[in-house]
């Protein structure tokens, strides 16, 4: 699970006049934006809905009018205090978004009425966010902006799980845990995007899956399954963002020189690893914090947003509609999201 860097996206006390066209509800121009804000530690309960003041772009910043905002798992935690990064509140949840460029400094590449989607720290729920321009993501053509807002988060953290930290190669199989919730779905259109092999583990393995996988197989007894599938070989890599219990497994399920990619803790408890296992497999696990590494290369983040959006020009990447709703519901996202009854990648839209 990517764990966002601080100085992403947020909003300042200075207001800016100027607001999009054909945009409703609260007027940008009027000196304030529409946002949900978090006032309580409470979960859902806690969001309320708030006018802040226009964000001013500080140095090297774009200021985008939003569209949609996705939602998110880390969001989830954020409104409970449980997310490892904590910030003060109030506090405008939303680490991902789409939209138009509202401003933007000289030298930045990107101009006024140019659709961007936003990779942010928090605060997209709102209806205007200002990012570093290294966050902004030019959108290719052909992708809606309900789809766009909840893309970047996921995809960019499985793309950086596989290619970056797995260093995947050409016919190497992956094995997906939690592959129905939003980065488990990222990760099999990456597999397929890149002819990777897939298998899938999830609760109800007869409820169909957004992104369908090469092998769909329940949580229980999923050991075996993978081992008859794998001819008793094991998958070459798993991507976990789920932990918990099943872990020993999941290192007992690599091939030789196989690697386990972490990406968060979802299951509950933080595993723990005996390493011999390691050398007597010569196996591996990784982490994949793609937020300390964007604090080592800022610039990352752009250029694997741009080997994504080669993917998806060449229509090797097709990125599903998400599940909409309005921005007054989303506390009510949250509550399905945390209740695991988000059968797809849900976006809220913006006024």
């Amino acid at each position: 699970m990517w764990v966002p860097p601080g100085g992403g996206v947020g909003w300042s006390r200075a207001a800016r006049v100027g607001g999009p066209p054909g945009r409703t509800g609260r007027d940008p121009s009027g000196g304030a934006v529409l946002a949900q804000q978090l006032t309580s530690l409470t979960g859902p309960d806690g969001l309320e809905p708030a006018d802040l003041p226009v964000p001013e772009g500080g140095t090297g910043e774009v200021l985008v009018d939003v569209a949609a905002a996705g939602v998110a798992y880390p969001d989830l935690l954020m409104s409970t205090g449980a997310y490892q990064v904590r910030h003060p509140l109030p506090l405008v949840l939303g680490l991902e978004a789409a939209g138009t460029v509202r401003s933007a400094p000289a030298g930045s590449g990107f101009a006024p009425g140019q659709r961007v989607a936003v990779l942010g720290e928090r605060g997209t729920w709102q209806q205007v966010v200002a990012a570093p321009s290294e966050r902004v993501l030019p959108l290719p053509d052909g992708i809606s902006d309900d789809a766009a807002a909840g893309f970047p988060l996921n995809h960019l953290t499985c793309w950086f799980a596989l290619r970056r930290r797995a260093r995947v190669e050409t016919g190497e199989s992956v094995l997906v845990h939690g592959a129905s919730g939003g980065v488990g779905q990222a990760a099999l259109a990456l597999c397929r995007a890149l002819g990777l092999p897939s298998i899938a583990i999830v609760r109800d393995p007869g409820r169909p899956l957004p992104v369908p996988a090469d092998h769909v197989v329940g949580a229980d007894g999923w050991r075996e399954a993978v081992r008859e599938l794998t001819d008793g070989r094991g998958v070459d890599v798993v991507l976990d963002p789920v932990g918990g219990e099943r872990f020993p497994d999941t290192l007992r399920s690599l091939a030789p020189e196989g690697r386990v990619v972490v990406l968060g803790f979802v299951g509950g408890d933080i595993p723990t690893v005996r390493v011999n296992r390691l050398l007597l497999a010569n196996t591996a696990v990784l982490g994949a914090g793609l937020a300390e590494y964007l604090r080592c290369d800022p610039g990352y983040a752009r250029t694997a947003w741009d080997e994504l959006r080669s993917l998806l020009e060449g229509g090797r990447l097709v990125v599903t509609e998400p599940r909409v709703r309005p921005l007054a519901e989303a506390a009510d996202a949250l509550r399905e999201l945390g209740e695991g009854r988000a059968a797809a990648k849900t976006v809220l839209r913006l006024p």
